[in-house]
């Protein structure tokens, strides 16, 4: 580890620049010594825990610097489980630079990227993913991440992966007694049992690993593409979406040129709308650009809303566009979803939207007549884009997988286990079984913590922000 985790840091906890109040925290063995030397109000060498107490700071010639709160976090029932003093004063830069210039001056340090979460995991307050959390929690940008950090903060997660890293220990421990008594020829571990017990556990991974499309969605948002041809009212429908005149609409064929970015949150889900320009052969060398760079947001999506003009595509049409530049084409990935707008209904009240089916890629659960001009239909539409992302809305009361650590932790734990059910049932000797097991247990660990190296835990924590 590149720092002393003994040492007592001190670090800005609320955003830097000017503001009302700004929150400094020191945490460590010397943490109530050191601000009590040059707090002046309530001795906070004798104050309870959890107490907040109201005084001024001084510095070494004792001037004031400023008025403040120190509220005091007694071992272990603080976020590190060390002393913990948190300083609000006034949100000015210079007081706040002037706080933290002081206590380095007695010998405390600037605290590193996530230095107290990591604390906070070394001593045991969090485990590896909860504190991982906890930077899902800050980053959370809709109610759906937020939701879903909560849960793997508050150790849903946790849980589920110490029970099954349980029940294999007690097996493997039972194997690994066998070896030991490898001469006498005697079976500690039920065979059956064991191979019923890697079976439900996969079952589990199973799960865990299938939820993190979800999961990666709900924690990074949705890249939603609005596609089509020219003047097919792919930003009119942007408009009515965001229910707001984001994007220039004319009747000039063409008009927009490069992407246009902007993000709509639907019951908690965080959809990246991306308006495109026209997909059609380019009438110079700007609309070009704006073509290509249609096609490659496309292959980047995860839901494509093709927009088409009822009134001026027929059918054939719309089944040429979808062949050639979202299936000849090749640009969706097999896990991108399609959905079709049949647009303008307004002009062409009366047709039949059945008309534009097409088996295996159009039909009433993906296609929906819309006047985007009008807004009609739009509140189904978001409906339809909320389903199709949570198309299984009991999952969401389920763990959720949302890092991709944990899947890749996940992903090989799994082939662990696939390797012991062939052990079993090739009669492999107890020493591979056991290896096997091993191996899995391993990669469960490195999700939780039981298992980590130097290198794991400065990849993570240095992604925390300062102060946290």
């Amino acid at each position: 580890m590149r720092y002393n985790i003994t040492d007592t840091i001190i670090a800005l906890s609320t955003p830097p620049g000017a503001g009302a109040i700004g929150v400094i925290r020191l945490s460590g063995p010397d943490t109530i010594k050191v601000v009590d030397e040059v707090f002046h109000g309530r001795n906070l060498t004798k104050v309870e825990g959890n107490t907040v107490h109201f005084g001024k700071i001084l510095d070494e010639n004792d001037k004031m610097i400023d008025e403040c709160l120190a509220t005091v976090f007694k071992a272990p029932r603080s976020y590190t489980k060390e002393d913990v003093i948190e300083i609000s004063c006034h949100g000015s830069s210079y007081i706040i630079e002037q706080i933290i210039q002081l206590f380095l001056r007695k010998g405390v340090r600037h605290a590193e990227r996530g230095e107290f979460t990591l604390r906070a995991f070394m001593n045991g307050q969090l485990d590896l993913s909860q504190a991982e959390a906890v930077a899902d929690l800050i980053a959370s940008n809709n109610e759906g991440s937020h939701e879903l950090a909560m849960k793997q903060m508050r150790g849903g997660f946790s849980d589920e992966i110490a029970e099954l890293r349980q029940e294999l220990i007690d097996f493997a421990a039972l194997i690994e007694l066998e070896l030991d008594f490898g001469e006498e020829d005697v079976e500690f571990a039920d065979r059956d049992r064991l191979e019923k017990l890697v079976a439900k556990i996969k079952g589990v991974i199973k799960r865990l690993i299938d939820s993190f499309r979800l999961g990666n969605v709900i924690k990074n948002g949705v890249a939603t593409v609005i596609a089509g041809r020219p003047n097919a009212g792919k930003s009119t429908l942007l408009n009515a979406l965001l229910n707001e005149e984001r994007a220039i609409v004319s009747d000039i064929a063409g008009t927009t040129r490069d992407t246009i970015e902007e993000s709509l949150n639907i019951n908690g889900i965080s959809f990246r709308l991306i308006d495109t320009a026209g997909i059609r052969k380019a009438q110079d060398a700007i609309e070009k650009i704006g073509v290509d760079k249609t096609m490659e947001k496309i292959s980047e999506s995860t839901v494509v809303i093709y927009v088409f003009d009822i009134w001026e595509s027929k059918p054939e049409d719309l089944w040429s566009d979808v062949d050639r530049f979202l299936e000849g084409s090749k640009v969706i990935t097999s896990g991108s979803k399609k959905l079709f707008i049949a647009n303008k209904m307004d002009l062409n009240p009366y047709v039949k939207p059945e008309e534009y089916y097409k088996e295996g890629l159009i039909s009433a659960d993906n296609l929906i007549t819309a006047s985007a001009l009008n807004k009609m239909n739009i509140e189904a539409l978001k409906d339809l884009l909320h389903k199709t992302v949570i198309d299984n809305p009991e999952l969401m009361d389920q763990t959720i997988v949302s890092n991709s650590r944990h899947y890749d932790a996940l992903h090989k734990a799994y082939e662990s286990l696939d390797a012991v059910l062939n052990g079993l049932t090739g009669g492999l000797t107890g020493d591979f079984i056991a290896m096997d097991i091993r191996q899995a247990l391993y990669h469960l660990g490195e999700i939780t913590g039981e298992i980590y190296t130097d290198d794991l835990l400065d990849s993570i924590f240095t992604r925390f922000c300062i102060g946290k």
